[in-house]
């Protein structure tokens, strides 16, 4: 009988994880076939967007136990080691992230904050694009043969599914 897949632990971070990584765990966590365990996690964590769990909710995801986290909690010794960090809010470029335990494969999604859109309606839509485009980023990151790739190329694979996406 064939060994299971190992599982590789997956971090999306944005400087409040109120948003744009929350929305990143959830459909990871879904769509990612037991291969992946999904974390999000931010900066300066922020309360969760209502608009994010609403759209999580009608798209079928589970939200028990949804929360805005510090990258504090994936920097101690103790924490699960990741395999990827994938940042998704352009502010962090200009932060710097930590130094992760282990030796993650790192890359960035430039992902247009929601939060930034002002009027009720243009934010829905705000929301629904970002989602889109997270799901579309992350089935291309699922279908990526993680097994048989080089840290090297790996990286060169996540940061070229940006420029396409």
């Amino acid at each position: 009988m064939p060994e299971p897949a190992p599982r590789h632990n997956v971090l999306f971070l944005c400087t409040g994880n109120s948003d744009r990584s929350i929305l990143a765990e959830a459909i990871l966590a879904r769509d990612g076939d037991g291969r992946f365990r999904a974390f999000s996690a931010g900066s300066y964590p922020q309360p969760l967007a209502p608009e994010a769990l609403a759209l999580l909710a009608a798209e079928g995801h589970d939200t028990t136990g949804c929360r805005s986290k510090s990258w504090d909690e994936f920097t101690r010794p103790d924490a699960a080691p990741m395999d990827f960090v994938l940042t998704l809010c352009d502010d962090l470029q200009s932060e710097g992230c930590p130094h992760w335990p282990g030796q993650p494969s790192v890359a960035h999604w430039s992902i247009p904050n929601p939060c930034a859109v002002s009027g009720r309606r243009e934010r829905e839509l705000a929301f629904a694009e970002t989602y889109r485009a997270l799901r579309e980023r992350i089935r291309a990151f699922i279908a990526t043969p993680v097994v048989r790739l080089d840290a090297v190329a790996l990286k060169f694979q996540l940061v070229d599914g940006e420029r396409r996406g």
